[in-house]
């Protein structure tokens, strides 16, 4: 297992490039209002993408999570470039963060991280027939990648380094789709 980085500094941000706080005044139904405070998605919205390597096993990643403060394992995923479609994002998300490339890309659905406060939304890629190709990322280390059986999936969500709900949210999605459960 790699080490953690070093954290050299902690300071509080007010104003981020990354995270906008915007305020809501609403009136519900029943008269009562209330203001409520969200944050506003920056950017063009983002990929989760479950690339199968073959019919059973998923290739995940392991990297590091400043907001946990250590390694997690997890799906890959990032944000989208602009005039990028989700496919094209997912396919070079992919690219740079395993080393593969896609010939078939599915939309299986959208998953936001939390409603009541976020307006971030992640569209989920489901990635198959799987070729090699790499492109240069933003990631600051190289991302260790480690194959799992989706028959396993039992398994992999009683990990200590597994806690990332909408990872989590899509290996299941994926795991019915691919069953014939679940069709978008």
């Amino acid at each position: 297992m790699r080490k953690p980085p070093t954290v050299h500094a902690l300071r509080e941000v007010r104003d981020s490039h990354f995270l906008h706080v915007e305020q809501l005044d609403l009136e519900f139904s029943n008269g009562e209002r209330r203001t409520y405070e969200r944050l506003k998605a920056s950017g063009l919205g983002a990929v989760i993408i479950v690339p199968m390597r073959d019919a059973d096993t998923v290739l995940l990643v392991r990297e590091y999570g400043a907001g946990v403060g250590r390694y997690e394992l997890g799906l890959p995923k990032g944000r989208l470039d602009r005039d990028e479609t989700v496919e094209q994002g997912a396919d070079r998300e992919l690219k740079e963060e395993i080393g593969y490339g896609a010939r078939k890309l599915k939309i299986l659905h959208n998953l936001s991280l939390s409603p009541s406060y976020m307006t971030h939304m992640a569209h989920i890629v489901l990635a198959q027939d799987l070729y090699p190709e790499r492109l240069q990322g933003d990631e600051p280390e190289e991302l260790d990648v480690v194959p799992w059986k989706l028959s396993e999936l039992h398994t992999l969500i009683g990990r200590d380094d597994v806690t990332e709900g909408r990872s989590i949210a899509a290996l299941f999605m994926a795991r019915e789709y691919l069953a014939g459960r679940f069709r978008p």
